[in-house]
């Protein structure tokens, strides 16, 4: 039992840094004081006729899932429809190849990868981070993607097929945006699913996708520009899970559920090219973490592990997307001018607009020390963006 726990312990460490973040702790940084650009300071000026927004979050999807040939890590491809379609369009890389951004701490895990991406900054917590539930608040100090977007006159309804109470997550999204929020309970309260349904999580990505069609076409009905956001749920670790109706294309199941999921993401773009909002609608598909998993899928030595992404229907064209180092930090601007915002400065948070010259905070300083900083206790995060004094 003893060596079963201190197993379980250094499973835990190696996801969440534990003994890393206990260390920094113990040491001061004013790196995220001296790099903060406040968005509530920047000019963001949107145009006459605004883009509606979908934001599918797809859980711990990385860009190790493609084949060696497009810049992946695999012999035969996991996901060759999500490879497509980044290739087809706007995918921001590491290499020339397919790639995406680097995992820095306190980004690692869902809540905190969806903070980042909509907030450009990392979510330093007392532990356990996946407890902020029954607070009224959520980075009280934070102004970020909701709260741009929805002084712009965008509707907001944030999809998930989980509850929406875990890790505080319906607290973010509503006191940052106002979203509507959609989750399992509100899957049977609106008879999507049968009261008794519930499978791994509580919904299976099927009935996400087929809700969050239904949910598209009332959200082109009113006068508002919109913004959907989706995360899907199927392909969490330890191994996924596989729905009926997936090919078994695998030997093992969590390849089979990131296999299906690719399947499901392109399936529900094909549906939305059909629809008359498709023209005016960004569409950015990006993983929300690295998979936890400990899987031989990944193990490789000299190969760089990174988030996947793709963007379509940008208002831009990316000219400089390749070879960039970034992280979810610089998702948060990136989208923005993906609407065809203008960014004054083209820096919000911690982030990089990735459609402009401007370094990322990881191609100034280097991925390992913004890491070691931003681990390090600051007085200015916890005071102004966690407390809001």
């Amino acid at each position: 039992n003893i060596f079963v726990l201190a197993m379980q312990l250094l499973d835990i460490n190696n996801k969440f840094k534990v003994l890393d973040y206990l260390k920094f702790q113990r040491q001061k940084s004013s790196f995220i004081e001296e790099n903060y650009v406040d968005p509530k300071d920047i000019k963001i000026s949107f145009p006459d006729e605004k883009r509606n927004l979908i934001y599918i979050y797809l859980e711990s999807m990385e860009t190790t899932y493609s084949d060696k040939e497009n810049g992946g890590n695999q012999d035969k491809n996991i996901i060759p429809e999500l490879t497509d379609l980044a290739l087809a369009n706007t995918n921001f890389s590491n290499t020339k190849k397919l790639g995406g951004a680097y995992p820095i701490s306190s980004t690692t895990w869902t809540i905190a990868g969806m903070v980042a991406q909509t907030s450009g900054i990392p979510l330093k917590m007392p532990f356990d981070s996946n407890t902020y539930i029954g607070y009224d608040k959520f980075l009280p100090g934070v102004y970020n993607l909701g709260d741009i977007l929805k002084e712009n006159g965008y509707n907001q309804v944030l999809m998930i097929g989980s509850d929406a109470k875990f890790a505080g997550r319906d607290t973010f999204f509503t006191t940052h945006g106002n979203y509507e929020i959609k989750d399992y309970y509100k899957a049977i309260e609106e008879k999507i699913i049968d009261k008794n349904h519930y499978e791994f999580w509580g919904m299976e990505d099927s009935y996400l996708f087929e809700w969050a069609k239904e949910e598209l076409l009332q959200l082109n009905e009113k006068d508002e520009p919109f913004n959907l956001t989706m995360l899907t749920v199927n392909t969490h670790f330890p191994e996924g899970y596989v729905e009926n109706n997936c090919e078994k294309e695998f030997e093992d199941n969590y390849s089979n559920s990131i296999y299906c999921s690719s399947k499901q993401v392109y399936e529900f773009i094909e549906w939305l090219k059909e629809q008359e909002f498709y023209d005016n609608t960004t569409i950015i598909i990006t993983g929300d973490h690295l998979t936890m998993a400990q899987n031989t899928i990944l193990e490789s030595d000299n190969y760089k592990r990174t988030i996947f992404n793709t963007i379509i229907n940008s208002s831009l064209d990316a000219k400089n997307n390749k070879k960039r180092k970034f992280t979810s930090f610089d998702m948060f601007p990136t989208t923005l001018a993906s609407l065809g915002a203008k960014i004054e400065g083209n820096k919000l948070g911690l982030g990089v607009n990735l459609y402009s010259k401007e370094k990322t905070i990881i191609e100034k300083y280097g991925l390992n020390k913004v890491d070691k900083e931003i681990q390090k206790k600051s007085t200015f995060y916890d005071k102004k963006l966690l407390y809001g004094e």
